[in-house]
């Protein structure tokens, strides 16, 4: 089978496959990013490029039904959800176009002698994005399109599973009026990739993916003194302490646990209950999870499609089936059905269990019990990731105090699923290194020159 493959995963049918990448394409194609980032990225202006990026953010729109029905193929997204990300790719593009000119302006510095100085972005070069396969429009835009507004050119690797939405998305990017090699899709293996970050012409590389990945990107990255950001999932804690409603609270929680299917790296996993409010959430918890409608992704009221593949379900299902052996409590669900997971709810899970520690790519939810906000904290953070995190309380001293104390990039109080373009993306520990999204994503990937000038 080709490592590029569409498998419809609500079916199993095999649609498409794509042929990987030669030597000689992958040169070329490293050859083509070159030549355009010495062109065309040193000769346009902030304006031409904002222009081509606002184009693709309207051709994502133009293409909204056409874009959203291959990712329901090639990932099992419900249509619903996958019409949505769209739409938020196609804000994220528009973001840095409405912003280019804040992004590349001249920082000036107050300095101690006579005369002036100023720090000037601009580009590094060709960078590779290494994509994956849960968000595969979302995840491209907030990479590809502040680095193309600096005016470094793209090499983008998307997930095995998603060649149809790789190759649709470059056909917009050429389509919008961006020079041959601006953005350049490369259908790669893995070796063949760490070719790429090993190139001297290739400046940088950006991986949202697995631990795995993530360590042996960054082996390659740094053996080759490359810059690398990195995104590797979380288990991140909803923190419930106090509420005027519950019943607003548990509903937060679980669209935070079900949003694409249990597949987002910053969904809410482990759920962190004052001891008073344990049992009325547990109990109306569970009936959300297990409400939750599974069913054909295209249908518009399934909440639950499959998982990415058969491979991503049976994984999970190992999983929820270790925990249980080592003495967690399955309160509901925990059965696959081929590539479907049922929504599930998991008790009485202790620090020396494999469940404590392990992210769970899918509808399964943790959920503890807490004495105070002490325990909450030392629960929260007794995890290697430190991705995302929520706080729901009527406290906002509290909120302060808990803010300041969890160890994550981000923290979300009294509201979920407000990802926004302008809000940064990223996370600390085992979770990655580097911000997406935001004005900070532009500046992971850019020479800051200082020019000082004498009086």
């Amino acid at each position: 089978m080709s490592e590029y493959t569409v498998v419809n995963p609500a079916t199993g049918e095999t649609l498409a496959t794509y042929a990987t990448f030669t030597d000689q394409q992958v040169e070329k194609a490293i050859a083509a990013a070159t030549a355009a980032h010495r062109d065309w990225s040193r000769t346009s202006t902030v304006a031409e490029r904002a222009a081509l990026v606002r184009r693709v953010a309207e051709l994502h729109r133009e293409r909204r039904d056409e874009l959203a029905d291959i990712i329901v193929r090639e990932m099992g997204k419900p249509r619903e959800a996958a019409l949505g990300e769209v739409d938020f790719a196609a804000d994220i593009v528009e973001y840095y176009a409405d912003n280019a000119e804040e992004i590349m302006k001249d920082a000036p510095i107050a300095i101690l002698g006579e005369g002036t100085a100023v720090i000037r972005r601009s580009s590094l070069g060709p960078l590779l994005g290494i994509m994956p396969w849960n968000f595969p429009y979302y995840q491209v835009a907030r990479f590809a399109a502040p680095n193309l507004i600096v005016g470094n050119t793209i090499l983008l690797k998307h997930a095995g599973q998603c060649p149809e939405s790789a190759a649709a998305l470059e056909k917009i990017h050429l389509d919008a009026g961006f020079p041959e090699g601006a953005y350049v899709n490369v259908f790669v293996s893995n070796d063949q990739a760490a070719t790429i970050i090993a190139d001297p012409r290739v400046q940088g590389v950006s991986l949202t993916g697995s631990e795995r990945a993530g360590s042996a990107v960054a082996e390659v990255a740094g053996r080759n003194l490359k810059k690398v950001v990195l995104e590797l999932g979380g288990s991140d804690p909803f923190i419930l302490l106090s509420t005027d409603d519950l019943d607003g609270a548990v509903e937060a929680a679980a669209a935070a646990r079900l949003d694409n299917t249990g597949q987002s790296c910053n969904a809410a996993k482990r759920f962190i209950i004052a001891d008073g409010l344990y049992d009325a959430f547990l109990e109306k918890f569970t009936a959300q999870m297990t409400g939750a409608k599974v069913g054909d992704p295209f249908a518009e009221d399934t909440v639950l499609g499959p998982l990415s593949s058969v491979t991503a379900a049976e994984r999970l299902q190992e999983q929820v089936d270790r925990a249980v052996a080592q003495g967690a409590t399955l309160v509901a669900g925990g059965k696959r059905d081929g590539a479907y997971f049922p929504g599930t709810v998991l008790t009485n899970v202790t620090p020396e269990m494999d469940a404590h520690h392990e992210e769970f790519f899918g509808p399964v939810g943790i959920v503890y019990r807490v004495a105070d906000e002490d325990e909450a904290i030392a629960v929260a953070n007794d995890t290697p990731f430190g991705l995302g995190s929520y706080v729901f309380t009527t406290d906002e001293e509290q909120a302060e105090r808990l803010v300041d104390r969890i160890d994550a990039g981000m923290v979300y109080v009294n509201v979920v699923l407000a990802d926004s373009p302008e809000l940064p993306f990223g996370g600390v520990k085992r979770s990655g290194t580097g911000r997406e999204m935001g004005l900070l994503a532009a500046d992971e990937f850019v020479n800051k020159k200082l020019i000082r000038v004498g009086a």
